[in-house]
């Protein structure tokens, strides 16, 4: 069946985004099935990535639901939904849009908070686009990312002092739920020194979305923010979709000249979106029911922020990812530890002890802290984890009285600037602390 140009355009009206309609005929399909997640047709034509409206025939109860092309089987295709499939049945039309999609953008975006298709969440009305973009940016060539070496002041004491971060680097924050991963992001958002910061709330819960903008990034924080949410109960395309755009959002803004935080929270959380569309289509489960797919989608999605070309903008990112049962070999964990410059973990211990922010040292790294710092900071920094670890390797025998002084120096040492080293890595969470004082203060626990 085919509809002409004028009908299809009724048949949008209202639809939020702009759509250049074609000059020819559209082909139509037909909806067949729905199989879990996953809504077959037959008797259209379309690409992998390209976007159909599902409408239902009911003229009392019209009904239009975007989807996503996600695979094909002779002539079926396999789609997934964006939203909400209530009022659709059998037989509904399955319609192409005829363009791959593009997003808006703009300096109008700063303080609002929108979802993964660019619609506003927060009441203020609608946004100007003074631009519109494709989903996918243009890839960088490696050769020609400018290298990191600048360090970056994100207001933490213990990353400034102890696991520096770079202009332009990716860094991973490894912790189970209730470490204080958001309450860490949080603290970074309004201590950073960055020009436009972009946050991905990513399948987390409906509450956690409202409190992480209210109290934990406030109004100040909001002001130069772009907020992009999608909550658990959004469909899968939908957080897949909501991590592109907060991406794509880094990259307008890196390619004006910007220097962009991206924090994203999280990227289990998308992970397990591209699973369950890639188990939804019949793709075979791997690694602890993961799909292939999920594990090339990560590179691509973190590959994107970083550094642009000499002379521009640059993007540093962050990215949550939850260790289920604070297993740090979780086959997520493990494969974003393999595409990000370095990841610090949060420990659980640390966070029952009241010990915020809970950065296990021991465990975390920057591997960019070398080129960014000067070699008298890199060198304190060495002695400072050594000290902190020999006192942790003997904490058990200094808490039952079974150490004996004298027994080794650095021992002897570490439980003498115990109390300053633990001091050093607590801070509050409205206490900002610069890279110098972080430098200062470093050295002086250590008596340099």
């Amino acid at each position: 069946m085919r509809l002409d140009r004028v009908s299809f355009a009724r048949r949008l009206e209202g639809y939020t985004e702009a759509i250049s309609l074609p000059s020819q005929p559209i082909l139509e399909g037909r909806l067949l099935r729905m199989v879990g997640l996953t809504l077959e047709a037959e008797g259209l034509r379309a690409a992998i990535g390209s976007r159909c409206l599902v409408i239902n025939g009911d003229s009392y109860h019209p009904v239009q639901v975007e989807a996503e092309v996600m695979g094909f089987s002779g002539g079926k295709i396999y789609l997934m939904p964006v939203g909400s499939l209530a009022g659709i049945a059998p037989g509904a039309r399955v319609v192409p849009l005829p363009d791959a999609g593009r997003l808006p953008m703009g300096m109008s975006m700063l303080g609002r908070v929108l979802d993964g298709a660019g619609r506003a969440l927060d009441g203020k009305g609608g946004m100007k686009a003074e631009d519109w973009v494709p989903v996918d940016g243009p890839a960088i060539n490696p050769l020609n990312r400018d290298p990191i070496s600048q360090p970056l002041d994100v207001g933490i004491r213990t990353i400034n002092g102890l696991l520096t971060v770079g202009r332009g680097q990716r860094l991973g924050l490894f912790a189970g739920t209730g470490v204080g991963k958001s309450v860490l992001l949080g603290m970074m958002t309004r201590f950073t020194e960055a020009e436009i910061i972009v946050v991905g709330l990513i399948g987390e819960r409906g509450r956690e979305v409202k409190e992480f903008i209210d109290e934990i990034l406030g109004a100040e924080g909001l002001k130069r923010s772009v907020v992009v949410a999608s909550p658990a109960d959004d469909a899968p395309l939908m957080r897949l979709r909501a991590a592109q755009y907060c991406t794509r959002i880094a990259e307008y803004f890196r390619d004006k000249g910007k220097n962009v935080l991206l924090l994203m929270d999280s990227l289990t959380r998308y992970a397990q979106a591209q699973r369950e569309i890639a188990l939804a289509i019949g793709e075979p489960p791997a690694t602890k029911g993961y799909p292939p797919s999920v594990f090339a989608k990560l590179p691509r999605l973190v590959e994107r922020a970083g550094n642009g070309e000499a002379g521009g903008g640059s993007i540093t990112a962050f990215y949550t990812v939850l260790s289920e049962g604070d297993d740090q070999q979780d086959p997520i964990a493990d494969a974003a530890r393999g595409v990000l410059d370095g990841h610090f973990v949060l420990s659980r211990r640390l966070a029952e002890e009241g010990h915020y922010p809970a950065i296990d040292i021991e465990s975390s790294i920057s591997r960019v802290m070398p080129q960014v710092v000067p070699p008298e900071q890199l060198k304190q920094a060495q002695r400072f984890k050594q000290l902190w670890s020999r006192y942790q390797q003997s904490r058990d025998l200094i808490s039952v009285g079974a150490y004996v002084p004298g027994g080794d120096a650095d021992t002897d040492l570490a439980i003498a600037r115990q109390p300053q080293m633990a001091q050093y890595l607590r801070q509050g969470l409205g206490e900002s602390v610069d890279m110098a004082q972080s430098r200062e203060q470093l050295a002086a626990v250590l008596g340099a």
